[in-house]
């Protein structure tokens, strides 16, 4: 069968550096920040006035809310000043400022795409489809987060994408997010902390608890145990904070709009990064929908797979992956249920495909390997380009292979509906590979997707090109089936 023909759209997404984000500012030591408060405080009311109309002047204008993120900061430092007398709010805004800065989010790439349908499908042209595009914005220090944005696919299959506004707002953490205690349990057992402190700690909690409480619980277990086991190994409260801290739940203000919106790593297990999010629109048993995407969390030293969830893009919550096969990059989630089990697809050598089948959706304990390298495109490393797309003839896997000079191109594969470990077919040649216009960036010669989305009768691939940039390929999903051998 002749090769598919893909379209490559003049659709294109390049990373805006004047896309920043306020974040807290901290100097090296507490000593060098009661100095800057000293220093600020010794300053007279009409200096710190003509302080904060210069600050209003520079980053009122590059912020929707800077006045309330100064104050915000200020509460945060408040601790460190020498003095309990009452300052201005011009003082406090002033001191606040000093311990912020802005974050370019996208000034090293954005790129890693994935697509998903929107939760809002309303006031629509016949035939179009609205949808959610994540994207993976790389910024200083190389400290990833995931952005937003919309667009349409009308009936004819063209893409227009909806102009992202200049400001990002972080999500902010749900204070009162409860917890289950028997998941939680389950979770630190399966990392190895099951002694007498997680015991202990346990038992002081009712069946679902907040972090307080948890925090509460970890003093009153310390206070009895110390800060040791029995046997001499370490105790693990610190262990059991971070899980907990892991597993989380944030919220975007109301009325931000989805390009505004951006997660930015919070946590200690993803310091450095939330990379390579694959996004899809999952569906219950119970006909209910629900949006989860599996990502790979960075501290600068270790990954670690885990899992997002949304129904509506404000509210999202963190979870931690447990399980023997929870380990390497590029887990990706079937959209519903096979044989009564949730399935995923994983890469558990860096080098091959596996699928994985659980009872438990937060919990992976064995993997099947079902796809190795076989064409030259594709020796050094197989892996998926997001979750599986099911169509008639079976479910669709984008894949990525990487060949001689670490070249990246997208292929693809079919696997069986009832029983996925079945390849029915896959391609020869690559799908797409870098074109001379996409092989320079910050990563040369790779394409690379996260997820594509089926339109009809069309496949639409939003691409990453090479490791910088965003763009649209569509191609017809009959070509690519009818080629696969």
């Amino acid at each position: 069968m002749p090769s598919p023909v893909v379209n490559r759209t003049a659709v294109f997404i390049n990373p805006d550096r004047a896309r920043v984000l306020i974040r807290p500012f901290a100097p090296a030591t507490e000593q060098r920040m009661v100095k800057i408060i000293a220093r600020l405080l010794a300053l007279p009311e009409s200096e710190i006035d003509e302080l904060l109309v210069q600050l209003m002047k520079d980053f009122s204008e590059r912020h929707q809310r800077a006045k309330d993120l100064f104050l915000e900061r200020f509460e945060f430092v408040r601790r460190h000043l020498v003095t309990d007398s009452p300052l201005s709010e011009a003082r406090q805004l002033v001191i606040g400022a000093y311990f912020t800065h802005e974050y370019s989010l996208e000034s090293a790439a954005l790129f890693n795409p994935s697509a998903v349908p929107h939760p809002d499908q309303t006031d629509l042209p016949p035939g179009a489809l609205r949808f959610v595009l994540s994207l993976r914005a790389t910024g200083e220090g190389h400290v990833s987060s995931i952005t937003f944005r919309t667009g349409i696919i009308a009936a004819d299959h063209t893409i227009t994408l909806n102009a992202a506004t200049r400001f990002v707002s972080e999500a902010q953490s749900v204070p009162d997010a409860l917890y289950e205690k028997n998941r939680f349990s389950l979770q630190l057992a399966e990392l190895g902390f099951a002694g007498t402190f997680t015991r202990r700690t346990m038992a002081a909690l009712g069946d679902r608890f907040t972090l307080a409480e948890l925090r509460t619980a970890i003093t009153l277990t310390q206070n009895q145990l110390g800060l040791a086991e029995p046997n001499g190994h370490p105790a693990p409260p610190d262990a059991i904070l971070n899980l907990a801290l892991s597993n989380h739940e944030v919220r975007f203000a109301p009325g931000l709009r989805m390009s505004e919106r951006v997660l930015f790593p919070r946590t200690p297990s993803q310091s450095n990064g939330i990379e390579d999010a694959r996004f899809v629109l999952f569906n219950h048993d119970d006909g209910s929908r629900s949006y989860f995407a599996t990502y790979t969390a960075y501290d600068g030293r270790t990954t670690q797979p885990q899992l997002l969830e949304t129904v509506d893009f404000f509210d999202f919550k963190f979870i931690t992956l447990a399980g023997a096969a929870v380990q390497n990059k590029g887990m990706a989630l079937f959209p519903r249920k096979i044989g009564g089990r949730y399935a995923m697809l994983s890469r558990q050598d860096n080098e091959n495909i596996y699928l994985m089948f659980s009872d438990e959706l937060h919990f992976w304990r064995t993997a099947t390997l079902i796809l190795k390298p076989t064409y030259a495109w594709e020796f050094v490393q197989l892996g998926n380009c997001g979750s599986p797309i099911e169509t008639d003839r079976g479910w669709l896997v984008l894949t990525h292979g990487v060949g001689a000079m670490r070249k990246y191109s997208i292929g693809a594969v079919l696997l069986d509906l009832a029983d996925p470990t079945k390849v029915l077919g896959r391609l020869r040649e690559p799908l797409i590979t870098p074109a001379e216009d996409e092989r320079e960036g910050y990563v040369p010669n790779v394409v690379y997707s996260c997820g594509a989305i089926l339109h009809g009768s069309e496949l639409i691939i939003p691409y990453a090109v090479s490791d910088y940039a965003t763009r649209f390929a569509t191609v017809p999903l009959s070509s690519v089936l009818d080629a696969m051998n």
